[in-house]
């Protein structure tokens, strides 16, 4: 009798073994499920957004491989309807924001029902009056929280940045503050800290001061706060003010001085954000 009991008990153990084995396994197979990406970008204008789409359409397939998603991207804005976005489960903005009302109102309800998106640098450009005025208030004001720009560096610059929310997974493995690469710092509207919504993860060290080169006097930073990369927490987004490379324009060649990805901290930034866009909170 105590070996028939003694044979269930191990059987029992065995099951609830296995079964617990089929569960992180099942968690571990679902972590790491393959997720699809599309980048949307318009790759006009500025010599310097289009450097940094031309770079980043060839950084993001060599990540995808590495990291299990697929990578696709377009500049035809009209994919930006329901039944496109269904078949991704993250949106990046390589530089631009659409302007049209039908394919605003699909990226938002997308967003709105869970959808994940990552933008870079010009993607929250807005300006009245401008060519990118601020006519999307879902957008700018509550989405991005930003509001408005305001005014930029110049030249492009490298910047020491400092962690401001060193909990959050994106910041993972960072370093408190490190260098990037040359870019165009932009200045905002809205003061982000105020906003209850948006968790500020890096913001411009004190110690990039003076940030610019000029020649004109307010091109050039020496003091002040500078929000850099945000999250707003009702939504799966995250936004980088990063993708203006350097490029000659002084000199006429127009040639390309800096690329955006060849920094190991920011790279692992942007794959931290890819991972947990991608794969879910």
């Amino acid at each position: 009798m105590i070996y028939q009991i003694n044979i269930r008990k191990v059987i029992l153990f065995a099951i609830v073994l296995c079964m617990a084995f089929f569960c992180v396994s099942s968690a571990h197979a679902q972590s790491h499920k393959k997720f699809k990406v599309i980048a949307f970008y318009t790759g006009r204008s500025d010599l310097a957004h289009i450097s940094f789409v031309h770079e980043a359409n060839r950084w993001f397939p060599k990540m995808a491989e590495k990291y299990n998603f697929t990578y696709d991207s377009t500049n035809n804005w009209a994919n930006m309807n329901p039944e496109f976005l269904a078949k991704y489960q993250l949106v990046i903005f390589l530089d631009t924001r659409t302007d049209n009302p039908e394919q605003r109102a699909a990226f938002e309800q997308y967003m709105k029902k869970g959808g994940a998106w990552m933008g870079f640098h010009f993607s929250a450009f807005a300006l009245t009056p401008s060519d990118f005025p601020q006519n999307w208030d879902w957008y700018h004001n509550e989405f991005l929280g930003s509001g408005q720009y305001v005014s930029n560096t110049w030249h492009p610059t490298s910047a020491i940045l400092r962690v401001e929310d060193a909990n959050h997974p994106v910041i993972k493995g960072l370093p408190t503050i490190f260098k990037t690469n040359p870019n165009e710092w932009y200045r905002w509207e809205h003061d982000l800290r105020k906003n209850p919504d948006i968790d500020i993860l890096l913001a411009v060290d004190s110690t990039s001061f003076p940030l610019g080169t000029g020649p004109k006097q307010h091109e050039i930073w020496h003091s002040g706060y500078y929000p850099v990369a945000w999250t707003n927490k009702n939504y799966r987004m995250v936004y980088f003010n990063i993708g203006h490379n350097d490029m000659d324009y002084d000199g006429g060649t127009n040639k390309e001085l800096s690329q955006t990805f060849e920094n190991a901290d920011v790279d692992k930034l942007i794959i931290n954000s890819l991972l947990w866009l991608g794969r879910g909170k």
